[in-house]
C-alpha cells in the first residue's frame, strides 16, 4: 500500500485484496514467525520520512502501509470490519477485548474514529511485520514487538524538500510544511494526550540533514539489526 490519495473504490480492492492475502497467510501453519518487529516511521512533513519508509519497506521486503490508506480504512466502519474479520476468531476475540480494556483504562477512546484505527494498525500487527506510516500507530502497537522511528529535519532543509519535490515556491513549501506540523501534532494530542515530537517514544530518532535515503536506510537498518540481537 502506498501514501497517495485513491478513490473510495481503489481502496476497498486494496483492503479486499489485502485481506485475502492474511487469510493465506494464516492458514499456512507451518509459517516461521519472523525475526524482525512491526516497524512504525513517524516523521516530520519534509523530512523525506516517506520516501525512508518506503526505501526500507522494500529492502527489507515488507509490506507498507501508508499513513493516507490506513486513515482512509479508519474511517470506513465497513472496510476496518472486513480488516478485523480477517483475524482468526481467537485472535478477533483478543483484539476486541484489548480495545474494550483500553477505552475502560486510558479513557482516550472518546471517538469511533480512534477505535476503528486501533483495531486497524493492531490487525496489521498482528500479520506483521511490516512498515506503517503515521496515524500514531508506534502508539498503538506494543513496544516490545515494535520499532519505532521519528524522521526529522531542520525546518529550512524540509521546505527546500518540499518544494523541490512539488515544484511550490518557497513560501507555499513553507505554508504546507508548518500547517501539516501542526495538524500532526494536534492529532497525537488529541487521540494520546502526548506530545509526537518527545524522543522517549522512539527507538531511533534520525535528522536527515545532509543524509541520502540510501544512507538513512542504512543506519536504520543497523539499529534495527542491534535491537533484533539484544532482545
Amino acid at each position: 500500500m502506498r501514501d497517495r490519495p485513491r478513490s473510495s473504490q481503489s481502496i476497498e480492492q486494496l483492503i479486499e485484496t489485502q485481506c485475502r492475502k492474511w487469510q493465506v497467510m494464516g492458514k499456512e501453519k507451518d509459517k516461521k514467525e519472523s525475526a524482525l518487529p512491526c516497524i512504525t516511521v513517524s516523521r516530520e512533513p519534509g523530512s523525506l520520512g516517506r520516501q525512508v519508509a518506503k526505501e526500507l519497506a522494500g529492502q527489507l521486503g515488507l509490506d507498507l502501509f501508508g499513513g493516507k490508506i490506513i486513515h482512509e480504512v479508519a474511517k470506513s466502519a465497513n472496510m476496518s470490519e472486513r480488516v478485523v474479520e480477517s483475524l482468526d476468531e481467537k485472535r478477533r476475540s483478543f483484539l476486541n477485548e484489548l480495545v474494550e480494556t483500553m477505552e475502560r483504562k486510558r479513557h482516550l477512546w472518546d471517538y469511533e474514529y480512534l477505535s476503528h484505527l486501533t483495531k486497524v494498525i493492531r490487525t496489521i500487527g498482528e500479520y506483521g511485520p511490516a512498515v506503517l506510516l503515521g496515524r500514531g500507530a508506534n502508539f498503538i502497537l506494543p513496544p516490545d514487538k515494535t520499532f519505532r522511528i521519528r524522521v526529522i529535519a531542520p525546518l529550512d532543509v524540509r521546505i527546500k524538500n518540499f518544494a523541490d519535490e512539488f515544484g511550490v515556491s518557497k513560501d507555499e513549501a513553507e505554508q504546507h510544511v508548518k500547517n501539516v506540523g501542526s495538524d500532526r501534532k494536534a492529532f497525537i494530542r488529541k487521540y494520546f494526550h502526548t506530545d509526537i515530537a518527545d524522543p522517549i517514544h522512539y527507538n531511533l530518532v534520525i535528522n536527515t540533514k545532509g543524509l541520502s535515503i540510501d544512507a538513512v536506510v542504512k543506519i536504520i537498518k543497523t539499529a534495527l539489526e542491534s535491537r533484533m540481537v539484544t532482545r
